[in-house]
């Protein structure tokens, strides 16, 4: 095996052909990393695995489930995977693997199997079918976990130095999706690959990478004050991980969205804990703790991000582009169930966090802006969101960039649901 060969990759890429060539290469490594005779080895097919593959098999010693996060270029990219002992210790609800390879190209976490359901399956069934008790119960056990989070961000709190932030993996979910990962030239990575020098078709309108980069944004009649090329520049500048010390460090999952989040039925009511602490770390830029969260647990739904298939049956989009302006009119909106947990998730999480970083002196004036960065490269590099490329059709691609720059963009007038939760987040 040469030094920049993944393992994980060729699993991950022969997964996609769904013809059985990915189930013996996983054995295969289970059997080398961790000397286990894998067998009933089964991958998910699952929509939420946008960069990472998960599934079950069997030993002699009972049923297992895995996980893997495979970023392309990891193996040039820095910090660590999978350090899931710094949320235990923090006190965290974590579940601990019962096997670990943190080697480069065969980093995989094994769990014990559970029949415990996904958080983020609990709350697609909320948004397609509302139940108001069930949605209650499911928004209690997020304002439990995120009153725990707040509490362990609270604690462990402490200015950290760019080379700190630098050594964390969060940064290859924003930043290095950015840039090449050997060279470092911008644009590169994803940014590059997904849509430098592509198409964009869109309902009524179908525009080229520099038409589409620098074109004016209208979402719903409301003009934003950036274009997706802006913004993009703003995120290279801003969420280089050497400019991210100035609001200090906390010990954080960083890529705690629902997926990788078990909802557990008790006596007590339903809980939440944490697996797959892929991005994990003791000095997580503070401001970014909680974006991942935020957007793929809230705003990523209903159904554009992760059933792209299905939005084109239940929501329409239109685009018209006329004078440098792209216009985009949609009825998608925030289900009971995502307003619910935005709102938890600005009392709970956001408002506590910034407010002490305003009492210690660590809240950039520009905070604002840094989170929306954040916002933004959430859905533009964690999949191709052009239609075509994978999984989006036009309708979705319209919605999918409407969202990307209502998160990432101040309007130039007006307001809408993004700038109504900063400004409900707005520390004292």
């Amino acid at each position: 095996m040469t030094q920049f060969s993944s393992r994980t990759a060729d699993i991950r890429a022969a997964a996609k052909h769904h013809d059985g060539r990915a189930e013996p290469l996983l054995a295969a490594l289970l059997a080398d990393l961790f000397k286990i005779e894998a067998q009933n080895v089964a991958i998910n097919r699952d929509q939420y695995s946008l960069n990472s593959l998960n599934g079950f098999f069997d030993t002699a010693d009972g049923a297992f489930f895995f996980k893997f996060h495979q970023e392309e270029g990891e193996e040039q990219m820095s910090g660590e995977y999978y350090r899931a002992d710094i949320l235990a210790r923090a006190g965290l609800p974590v579940d601990q693997a019962v096997y670990t390879s943190t080697l480069p190209g065969e980093q995989i976490l094994v769990y014990r199997r559970r029949t415990d359901p996904r958080f983020s399956d609990v709350l697609r069934a909320l948004d397609l079918d509302d139940h108001a008790e069930r949605r209650a119960a499911a928004v209690s056990a997020e304002a439990t976990l995120s009153d725990c989070v707040n509490d362990i961000y609270r604690q462990t709190l402490h200015p950290i130095t760019s080379a700190q932030s630098q050594s964390e993996p969060v940064h290859r979910l924003f930043f290095e999706r950015l840039i090449d990962p050997v060279t470092g030239a911008y644009p590169g990575g994803r940014l590059k690959s997904f849509y430098v020098g592509q198409s964009f078709a869109f309902p009524g309108a179908t525009l080229s990478w520099a038409e589409f980069a620098g074109a004016e944004f209208i979402v719903n009649g409301v003009a934003y004050r950036h274009s997706i090329g802006e913004l993009f520049d703003l995120a290279h500048h801003r969420l280089n991980p050497i400019r991210l010390a100035d609001a200090g460090g906390v010990v954080a999952h960083g890529d705690a969205h629902n997926a990788n989040v078990w909802y557990s039925e008790g006596q007590d009511g339903p809980s939440l804990s944490f697996f797959d602490p892929a991005f994990a770390g003791e000095h997580v830029p503070s401001l970014l703790a909680e974006v991942k969260t935020t957007f793929h647990n809230i705003i990523a739904h209903p159904l554009w991000l992760y059933d792209p298939e299905e939005v084109a049956k239940c929501y329409t989009a239109t685009a018209t582009h006329r004078d440098g302006t792209l216009a985009i009119e949609t009825d998608w909106a925030l289900t009971p169930v995502r307003e619910d947990l935005l709102q938890v998730k600005a009392e709970r999480a956001w408002r506590p966090l910034l407010q002490d970083l305003r009492d210690r002196n660590l809240l950039p004036a520009d905070w604002r802006q840094l989170i929306r960065l954040g916002l933004f490269l959430c859905p533009t590099l964690v999949m191709n969101l052009r239609a075509g490329s994978g999984r989006h059709n036009p309708i979705s691609s319209a919605i999918g960039f409407a969202n990307a720059v209502r998160v990432g963009s101040e309007p130039d007038d007006g307001t809408d649901f993004v700038t109504a939760f900063l400004d409900s987040i707005e520390p004292r």
